[in-house]
C-alpha cells in the first residue's frame, strides 16, 4: 500500500442529512481515508444541529469557506411545515444553500456526468451542457400579496431624499388578484457575469446568456446590459485568445438552440430559469444523481456539492433495515471536485491525480455493468448488475486500486 497523500490546506466539510449523510460517511471510509490523510474543517449542517445552533453553523461554514477557498457539502434538508413537526424545529429554517450562496456571492454551475449505456433523451447531446444559475434575487426574495376587487396596485420607489416615484401596476376591477414584487442588485448581476466568464476560461467553453429583454425591457434588459459591459471591458480579448465565444439570445431562442446543439457550452440563466432548466438538463441527460454542482464566486472561492436532495425515501427504508440502492455518483464527484481544486491551488499534483482517478474509477465501474437501481433502469448495457448502496462504493474502490 502506498503512503497516504498528505494535504497541505484543509477543505471545509459540510455534513448533511438523511441518506446522503449515510453515503457521505461511507465515501470517506471506503474511498478517501485509505488513500488520503484527509484534512477538513468540519461543520455539521444536519437539520438537528442547524436547529440547535439557530442556524449559526451554516453561516460559520460559509465564512470558513471564504477563509480556505474550497468546500465540499453534503445534501441538506430545507424544512417545510411537515419537517418542522418531524424534527421539532424552533422555526422553519432557510435553505442552507441559499444562505451560503448569499455569503459567497456565488454562481451555481451544474454539469451532467456522462457514461456509456445511458443515452441522453436528446440524441445530439454528445457533450455535457453546464447550466450557470444566478443564485440571488428574483422570486426567491420576492414580496407578494393577495389583493381585492377595487384595489389599485402601484410600484413605489422612495429615494434617499424622500422623493417618491410611482407607477401603476394594475387597477383590479371586477376581480380579486395577486401581485408580486421582484428585485436584483447590480453588484450581484456583475458578480454573476464575472463568475460565468471566469469559469468559461477555466473549462474553455463558450457562454450563452439568455433572458426575455424584449418583454422585460427594464429588468431583464439590465441583466443583458451588465453582461455586455463586463464582457466588453474585461473579457473580450481573453475569450478571443482562448478561442471561445460569448453571445446573448432570447430565452425561447436559446431553448431551441440548446435542443438542436451538441452540448459542450455554459448556459447562463437568471435564478428561476436556472433552477428549472438545470433539472430539465439533468433529467434529459439521464439522472439528477448524475449531475455535478459547484458554487463559484467571482474572487475564486469554490463550494462543491451534489445537485440532488437528501434521498428521503431511501433513508426511511434504511432506518427500517431494508436494503437500498442509492446512487452516490454526484456526491463522489463533489468530493473529487473539491479535492482536485484543493490539489490545484496547493500545487499538490498527487491529490489532483487521485481525484481524477476516483472519477475515472466511478465511471469505469458503471460502464463495466455495476450500478445502482436508478442507472440499472436507464442503462442499455447488455450485461448489467444492480448492487446495493455500499457494494457500489466497494466496487468503485476495487476499480480505483487498479488506477493508482
Amino acid at each position: 500500500m502506498k503512503e497516504k497523500i498528505i494535504m497541505k490546506t484543509p477543505l471545509v466539510e459540510m455534513d448533511g442529512d438523511e441518506m446522503t449523510r449515510i453515503i457521505w460517511k461511507e465515501i470517506k471510509d471506503i474511498l478517501l481515508l485509505p488513500y488520503i490523510d484527509l484534512k477538513t474543517e468540519y461543520y455539521d449542517l444536519g437539520l438537528e444541529n442547524r436547529n440547535a445552533t439557530d442556524d449559526k453553523v451554516t453561516v460559520e461554514s460559509a465564512i470558513a469557506t471564504k477563509k480556505y477557498g474550497v468546500a465540499v457539502k453534503c445534501a441538506t434538508i430545507t424544512p417545510n411545515a411537515d419537517r418542522v413537526k418531524e424534527y421539532n424545529l424552533k422555526e422553519m429554517w432557510k435553505s442552507p444553500n441559499g444562505t451560503i450562496r448569499a455569503i459567497l456571492d456565488g454562481t451555481v454551475f451544474r454539469t451532467p456526468i456522462l457514461v456509456k449505456g445511458v443515452t441522453p433523451f436528446i440524441p445530439t447531446w454528445t457533450k455535457p451542457i453546464t447550466v450557470a444559475r444566478h443564485a440571488y434575487g428574483d422570486i426567491y426574495k420576492n414580496t407578494e400579496m393577495q389583493v381585492k376587487d377595487g384595489d389599485r396596485c402601484e410600484l413605489l420607489v422612495t429615494d434617499k431624499n424622500g422623493n417618491e416615484t410611482r407607477k401603476t401596476i394594475f387597477d383590479f376591477v371586477g376581480t380579486d388578484g395577486i401581485i408580486q414584487g421582484l428585485h436584483n442588485k447590480d453588484n450581484s448581476i456583475r458578480s454573476f457575469a464575472k463568475s460565468c466568464f471566469n469559469y468559461a476560461l477555466e473549462i474553455n467553453q463558450d457562454v450563452w446568456f439568455a433572458s426575455k429583454d424584449t418583454i422585460s425591457k427594464q429588468y431583464d434588459h439590465h441583466f443583458k446590459d451588465i453582461f455586455a459591459e463586463v464582457f466588453e471591458t474585461e473579457y473580450k480579448e481573453r475569450f478571443k485568445k482562448a478561442g471561445i465565444e460569448y453571445f446573448y439570445t432570447l430565452i425561447d431562442d436559446a431553448v431551441a438552440r440548446v435542443i438542436r446543439s451538441n452540448g459542450g457550452f455554459i448556459w447562463a440563466l437568471k435564478n428561476y430559469d436556472g433552477d428549472v432548466m438545470s433539472d430539465m438538463i439533468a433529467t434529459a441527460y439521464g439522472s439528477l444523481a448524475m449531475m455535478t454542482s459547484v458554487l463559484v464566486s467571482p474572487d475564486g472561492i469554490y463550494e462543491f456539492e451534489a445537485a440532488h436532495g437528501t434521498v428521503q425515501r431511501h433513508y426511511y427504508k434504511h432506518l427500517k433495515g431494508e436494503e437500498t440502492s442509492t446512487n452516490s455518483v454526484a456526491t463522489i464527484f463533489a468530493w473529487s471536485g473539491a479535492l482536485k481544486k484543493r490539489g490545484d491551488l496547493d500545487n499538490l499534483p498527487e491529490l489532483s491525480r487521485f481525484a481524477e482517478n476516483l472519477e475515472k474509477a466511478t465511471i469505469k465501474t458503471i460502464e463495466s455493468g455495476i450500478m445502482t437501481g436508478d442507472l440499472y433502469a436507464l442503462s442499455t448495457l447488455p450485461n448489467k448488475n444492480k448492487v446495493n448502496t455500499e457494494d457500489f462504493l466497494r466496487d468503485i474502490n476495487e476499480t480505483l486500486k487498479t488506477l493508482i
